[in-house]
């Protein structure tokens, strides 16, 4: 597993780290990765996509799982354009179900391209995926429902929350603030 998270950023700056984490699951760390994106850019894809084909371990990789479906702001990851430039399924998953109404008039109202950005949201709209041990929205590339969760499953060692996010999460908060802060 790859697992990819954003570190904190500031619109004044024009790029966000992004850490990448090899996991074999549920929790052995294998290796670390780092890279940047444009903050609001267009550029999250190819950026992970980058890493996974550049990556020592790509032959052990099983899927990539990600942090939400944007980095850095609005930088939105196209799922199928992931998996299909790596070959691995592609998983989302976020804590809270996205306000889509409210994205979208943020979009409207700051970007030229809002309709492409509105475009993929909207096409990898998360659904709600739920167990007895976690309850998460769910975005997903090259794998259906049952796989997701058992994959999931799989990455949940404790609290709810997927063990590479985490670890991803943490990476990049200390590479942003020189320590890590704040929960995945």
């Amino acid at each position: 597993m790859f697992a990819f998270d954003d570190g904190g950023f500031t619109f004044r700056k024009g790029t966000v780290a992004v850490a990448g984490v090899v996991v074999r699951l549920p929790s052995y760390l294998e290796g670390a990765a780092v890279t940047e994106c444009e903050i609001d850019g267009l550029d999250a894809t190819q950026r992970i996509a980058e890493m996974v084909i550049a990556s020592r371990f790509r032959e052990q990789l099983k899927a990539i799982m990600l942090d939400g479906i944007a980095l850095g702001g609005f930088n939105v990851v196209d799922l199928d354009e992931l998996r299909n430039r790596t070959s691995l399924p592609v998983i989302s998953v976020t804590r809270r179900r996205p306000d889509l109404k409210a994205i979208r008039r943020a979009l409207e109202l700051h970007f030229e391209d809002w309709e492409r950005r509105v475009g993929l949201i909207e096409k990898y709209a998360p659904r709600f995926l739920s167990t007895k041990r976690w309850h998460l929205f769910v975005s997903s590339s090259g794998m259906g429902e049952g796989e997701a969760r058992e994959l999931i499953d799989a990455s949940v060692v404790r609290g709810n929350y997927p063990e590479p996010l985490r670890m991803a999460h943490i990476f990049a908060g200390a590479i942003t603030h020189g320590e890590s802060r704040g929960k995945a």
